[in-house]
Formats: C-alpha cells, structure tokens, sequence
C-alpha cells in the first residue's frame, strides 16, 4: 500500500506547511478516513479510540474550509471540558498558522467581558463548552449567521455531564444548512440518535482499534483495602518507576489528600481538578506536558484534553464508577504509537464494577498481586536514581512553527480608527516583506498585535520604529509573551 501523505487532499500550501512545521507526517487512520469526506462539506458520525488524532482530523478540514477574508466565525466545535477547548483552539490555531486563522475559546470561570471583546474582532473559528457558548448567543455576542460548521467533540461526555440539552439548544440556533460532525471514542445509542436528528444524512465512521494499539497498553488489577491504597501506590511507583504517571482519583477530596501526602514525601508531583482555579488548571497541565514533574493527581476532569505523547502509566486509584471512564483514563497513556500500563486498584466490594467494564472493553483485566518486598527493594536504587535526576523539559510540538513568528505590540487600535487592512497596507509596502509573512492581527481597543512570519519580525519591529499608520506614529515592540 503506498504511504499516505497530506499532499493526498488538495490541501493548500499554507495548511501543508503548518502541518510539516508541527511535525504530521502522516494522517492517522481517522484522519485518513475524514479529511476527504469532511473537505466534502458532509456529515459525519465518528468513533474513533482515544490518541488517534481526531482533533486534527476535524481540525484540518475546518482550516482549509475556512474563508479568511469572512470576518465573522465560520466554524464552531463544542468540548464538554475548557481543558480541551483550550487544547482544541491551539490546534486549530497552530494548523491554520500560515493562513492567519483566528480561534477564540469560551468557557466558564473566565471573564465574560474578555471573550466578548474577542468576538467583536476578526473570528474564523469558536470553541467552547456548551453552557458559556450558549450564555454568549443568548446574551448577542456570539453571531452564528455565518457558522457553516459545526463540531460536537466528544459526545459521550457531554451527555455524562448533562449538556446534551444545551447542545441541543445551540444547534437549534446554528443554520440548517451546515456541515455537522460529531467525534468519540466511545459512541452511547442516546448520543448518536440525538445526533442524528440534526444531521442530514450522515457518515457514520467507525475506525477498529487496531490489534498492535490493543497490546500497546498492558492492564493490571490488583486487590487492595482502601486503608492500605496509599502504600501499595508507594510500592507500584517503586517496582513500575514510570517516567510521567498520572493517578485518577474519584473526588475532589482524594486528589488533594493523595498529592498531599506524596508531596510531603518529596514526590516531583502535582495535582488538578475541577474545584480548581481555571488559570492554576493550566499552569499545572502546561508544567506536567513540558516534563517538569512525573507524577500527576486528578479527577476525572483531567482525562479529557490531555495531549502528552509519553504518559508511561495510568495508575486507577479509585476504580471509575461508570465503564466508560475506564476507557477515557487508561486513554492517556500508549498514545502515538508508545506502549503504556494501566494500573487499577480495587476493593473486595467494588468487583462488580469490574465485571461491567470488563464486559464493556471485552476483555478480562489481568488480576495481579501488590508488589513483593523483594520486587520492592530490588528496584529500589533505579527508582530512587530517576527521583533525584533533574528532569528534562520537554519541547512543543508547535516550537518549531512558532520560532519564525514574532508577535509586535503597537499602542493604537480601534479608537485611533484602525483596522486590520491599515497594517496590512503597511507593512506589506516594507522591502522584503510581503503579505505571506503578516500573521494573525488582533485589534483591541486600544492596542494592536500582529504576528509576523518567516523570521521577518526584527526587520519589520525597526522599520516601524519610524514609519507611521494611517498617519499615526505608533510606539512599537515585541509583545510579551
């Protein structure tokens, strides 16, 4: 079989070379199955496992299809959880680098006042969870005239987490004559159903989870007293030593008794969950992504919208009440190809849970015993070496993409009447500029930013010094990043 390539689509070249810049060699299964239906402008149903690239697989198509010269969104994708919607607008943002697609996310604990800004500018794309999107269309800040695509990511939760009514209400406000795709790992009966009646004859695609990915992650359950949980976790981390482990707790309360005591103990460890801080949720979710600790707490919240490669173990403290967050936890790890653990602990009384998610995943989950003191100090000296090593902080996958773009600050913006096309006019009449190499430009009230490509941002940064816009000579400089 010939070796696929993004070339294969009819991409156009800004997309591709987003693409090659951000590392994608090759489309994925899903990704192989939906770019072309999608780029049809079709409906589609997909189920698709964990790690197998569905956020570019619906990423890439909306990008293509976007028409950047349209300032109003074109697109909107909904997320059940404001981890993925962040993660999802970085993508869409790194994919549409090069052809200065703009992406906004909305979601709660964030200032409302912000995002409608935001949406008043240039928007080409709008991802969100489904209560603030809804708050922002009700309120007539969010104009859906123009959204020609819509985006329902990772449907069964939404329904786990009740949103499926304002999911409903939100397409209802989307015009019908829009392209629909919904994306899971896991595809429940009720969710495709109610899908369905909002689709016009859609696609359903179910891509198998190959036999290698099967094996690429290895399941254990060992029998444990809730009383002795913590200890038997001291031991697994021991005889496993993995390299980034995350540890899935059922409660808010859990999480921070279980990081509480492993950072007592000195654990490079950190914790998150849904009763904390949005800001603090991604400043711990960016730190453990970049490899600056090994050892992560959650809830379930952190299941969704965690987008690391290398997660060697996936530790179920406590058991998952519902079969299908099995599913999304042990997700984490044997991603990209990578081999992964799935360690679960479980109580005598909590059997028959194991029993529905066995029968759920159709395969019985390896019964093993809590490591042996003689596993335990066997393993000791290469646990402990891994423990004092300094760690090595990870690069993105968007560094390289980024490393030509220099984002500038100009203190002028709209109260000065200035608008995009002014900077554009601008900037493209510099020598050795041109409009390929003009980013993505964000106009705020009172300030402006444009990104500048292909390593151009020093030599524009000093001819700005002393060239005005719209005959306004403005203060000019990197902006912070």
């Amino acid at each position: 079989m010939a070796l696929r390539s993004f070339t294969d689509y009819r991409l156009s070249e800004d997309i591709v070379r987003a693409l090659q810049s951000l590392g994608y060699e090759q489309p994925t299964d899903v990704q192989h199955e939906v770019i072309p239906i999608a780029l049809q402008e079709k409906d589609l149903t997909v189920k698709s496992r964990t790690g197998s690239g569905k956020t570019a697989a619906f990423g890439i198509p909306i990008c293509e299809l976007v028409e950047w010269e349209e300032n109003r969104p074109q697109a909107l994708i909904l997320t059940p959880t404001r981890e993925l919607a962040d993660q999802v607008k970085q993508d869409i943002t790194n994919i549409g680098r090069f052809k200065r697609i703009k992406a906004v996310a909305l979601y709660g604990k964030q200032p409302f006042a912000k995002q409608k800004l935001e949406l008043h500018q240039k928007c080409h794309v709008v991802v969100g969870t489904p209560g603030r999107v809804l708050d922002h269309i009700q309120k007539g800040t969010l104009d859906l005239e123009k959204v020609k695509m819509l985006v329902i990511d990772e449907a069964d939760e939404m329904l786990r987490m009740g949103f499926i009514e304002q999911v409903g209400a939100i397409i209802d406000e989307v015009r019908e004559d829009r392209m629909t795709m919904l994306f899971s790992a896991t595809l429940p009966q009720d969710v495709e159903q109610l899908c369905h009646q909002y689709m016009q004859n859609p696609i359903d695609i179910e891509i198998q989870t190959p036999e290698a990915a099967k094996v690429q992650i290895e399941h254990a359950l060992i029998t444990v007293k809730e009383t002795e949980k913590f200890n038997v976790l001291k031991d697994v981390f021991v005889t496993e030593n993995p390299d980034n482990c995350i540890i899935f707790c059922r409660t808010q309360e859990h999480v921070d008794d279980v990081f509480q005591e492993l950072d007592q103990l000195e654990y490079p460890c950190d914790k998150i969950h849904g009763g904390m801080v949005q800001d603090d949720r991604f400043l711990v979710m960016n730190a453990f992504k970049r490899g600056e600790f090994r050892f992560l707490v959650a809830t379930d919240v952190a299941a969704r919208g965690i987008d690391v490669e290398d997660i060697t173990h996936v530790i179920n403290y406590d058991l998952p009440l519902e079969k299908e967050s099995y599913v999304h936890r042990i997700g984490r790890t044997g991603r990209a190809g990578k081999t992964g653990k799935a360690i679960t602990f479980v109580t005598p009384n909590e059997m028959r849970h194991v029993a529905e998610i066995e029968e759920y995943i159709g395969f019985e989950i390896p019964r093993h015993d809590a490591p042996t003191e003689e596993a335990i100090a066997e393993s000791l000296p290469a646990f402990e070496r891994k423990m004092q090593a300094t760690p090595v902080i990870k690069r993105d996958r968007s560094d390289q993409l980024n490393k030509g773009i220099m984002k500038l600050y100009f203190n002028g913006g709209k109260k000065k009447k200035i608008r995009a096309v002014d900077f554009v006019g601008t900037l493209a009449k510099i020598e050795g500029v041109t409009a390929e190499d003009i980013g993505i430009i964000t106009i705020q009230d009172n300030v402006s930013y444009v990104d500048i490509l292909n390593g151009k941002g020093p030599l524009v940064l000093r001819i700005m010094k002393n060239t005005t816009i719209k005959g306004k000579l403005l203060k000019v400089h990197e902006a912070n990043k």
